[in-house]
Order: structure tokens, then C-alpha cells, then sequence
């Protein structure tokens, strides 16, 4: 891979299309987790469903599961740009 080209706008806009594209899969699959359930504890709240009290249990870990997806794809974002920008720095020196 060759170091980013941060010098020019072009550069600088394409390695921010590179570093969205980090984890995307993760990210929104853990934010779509998110919603589904907070979606799922507002309906379980108002306990006229038979599985109210074991529904809020799943809705939990799914909002956790949901965290640590989107956590772990910031890591790996996080993760992706200082490994970059250590080869720009090979590259300067």
C-alpha cells in the first residue's frame, strides 16, 4: 500500500473515504443492533406481551453486542489510521 497523499485536497478526501470504509460492516451492523433493541425494551416495557420479562433480557445483550461492534470498529478505524500515518512518517523521514 502507499502512504496517503495528504498534501493535495484530492488526497486528503480520498483517505477519508479509506478510513470510512474501516469497519463499516461492523459499525452499522452494531447500530442497527442498537435500535433494534431499543426498539425491542419500549415495547417489552409495557409488559402486555407473555415474554416481556425474558424479551428485556435479549434486548440487553443485543445493545451490548451492539456497543462492542461499534467500539471494535472504531478500534480497527483507530487502529487502520495509525498504521497509515506510520508510513507516512517512513516515508518523510
Amino acid at each position: 500500500m502507499t502512504p496517503p497523499d495528504l498534501s493535495t485536497e484530492d488526497g486528503r478526501a480520498a483517505y477519508r473515504r479509506e478510513l470510512r470504509r474501516v469497519g463499516w460492516r461492523w459499525r452499522w451492523s452494531g447500530l442497527g443492533l442498537i435500535v433494534l433493541a431499543a426498539i425491542w425494551v419500549a415495547l417489552a416495557r409495557d409488559g402486555a406481551q407473555a415474554w416481556a420479562e425474558q424479551g428485556v433480557i435479549v434486548a440487553y445483550g443485543l445493545l451490548a453486542a451492539g456497543w462492542v461492534m461499534v467500539i471494535s470498529s472504531i478500534a480497527m478505524r483507530t487502529r487502520h489510521h495509525r498504521r497509515r500515518m506510520a508510513e507516512l512518517d517512513g516515508v518523510a523521514r
